[in-house]
């Protein structure tokens, strides 16, 4: 079969979630792959037009209480821990409003002191944006109280990645419980929150087929925000030693998710520059992703905050800016439109 006709073939199965379909797609290379992100390309740009979400992000702390093999992070390590407090905070909040960003993305480890943190906090980056902004937050796992009171304290999205759909890889690899992470998940529905789920590609044992049930996953919640980053084997880990995630396989994965979930948000993740090089970001874009995350966490912090070693890409406003630029899209720094319709033109 001419690989044109093969890829609408299975890439309208794939819509129909057939699995058969998926399973092909994600090992797709050469003029396969190509049809497939071009299709990515096609319904992203259906949806959103050219342009692309930017947001601003603050790593608050590298404390954690997991003991997830393949972060640097765990609470086995003994790094330099960190807790920024509310007078630094503001200040990288300032710095992503000069940048023109109306999206503040506050992220960290898994510990229960930052509901009280970023419960304090809330209220105030939204008067210092006259509440034009969209606030998003990647914290773990919460009680259902903590994150009751942080969405009225004025949380919008909450990202809490399954990392894998796989109940015994996810047990093995976090030493948590799936389906405790899904019933977090399910809560933060209920109490009206956007929320974004993420795949890790590429981690020891997982198998294609675990990665189709990813999609299925976040097709059947319905997630706002869904992402796929390589697999990192960092320094100070069990996993150390792996072999990493492969790229071509998660840049499959990002078009797989863009074509499943047309309105969702696919950031094209730093991993992708850390592990492929110069241009691993772009790649992420021509696959159909549409977010890029800044990092303004303040430099004395940032090197300690190792999720993906202390060799990790570190994502600037200017490279963000000439990125977007080569992929052919326009930096949206306003408020997220959630629930957008789709443009009259693909252009």
């Amino acid at each position: 079969m001419h690989a044109g006709y093969e890829a609408e073939d299975l890439i309208g199965r794939a819509r129909e979630l057939e699995r058969a379909a998926m399973c092909r797609l994600l090992n797709a290379h050469g003029e396969l792959q190509e049809h497939l992100f071009s299709q990515a390309r096609s319904v992203r740009n259906a949806v959103f037009g050219s342009n692309a979400i930017v947001r601003g992000l603050i790593e608050i702390t590298n404390a954690c209480r997991q003991s997830c093999l393949y972060c640097p992070m765990r609470i086995e390590n003994r790094i330099q821990r960190f807790h920024l407090d509310e007078e630094v905070i503001l200040a990288s909040v300032g710095a992503i409003h000069d940048c023109g960003i109306r999206v503040v993305f506050l992220q960290g480890g898994e510990v229960p002191g930052t509901t009280r943190t970023v419960g304090t906090i809330l209220p105030k980056i939204r008067t210092a944006y006259d509440d034009a902004v969209e606030i998003l937050l990647c914290l773990g796992n919460k009680p259902r109280d903590d994150l009751a009171s942080l969405r009225d304290c004025g949380a919008d999205s909450y990202i809490l990645k399954q990392e894998t759909s796989d109940p015994d890889l996810h047990w093995l690899l976090r030493q948590s419980s799936l389906d405790e992470r899904l019933l977090c998940v399910a809560d933060l529905q209920e109490l009206g929150y956007r929320i974004g789920l993420g795949s890790i590609v590429g981690l020891p044992g997982q198998t294609v087929d675990s990665l189709v049930n990813d999609l299925l996953l976040s097709a059947r919640l319905g997630a706002d925000m869904v992402s796929a980053s390589p697999f990192v084997p960092a320094l100070e880990t069990p996993l150390a030693r792996e072999v990493p995630g492969d790229i071509e396989l998660t840049l499959n994965m990002i078009a797989l998710l863009r074509i499943i979930q047309p309105n969702a948000l696919i950031p094209s993740v730093s991993a992708l520059e850390q592990q492929f090089g110069a241009g691993g970001q772009r790649r992420g874009f021509d696959a159909g992703a549409n977010v890029i995350t800044v990092n303004f966490t303040p430099p004395e912090n940032r090197e300690n905050y190792t999720i993906y070693g202390h060799d990790r890409f570190v994502v600037r406003f200017e490279h963000a800016m000439a990125t977007l630029a080569e992929a052919g899209l326009v930096p949206q720094l306003k408020r997220v439109a959630f629930g957008m319709q789709p443009c009259q033109s693909s252009s």
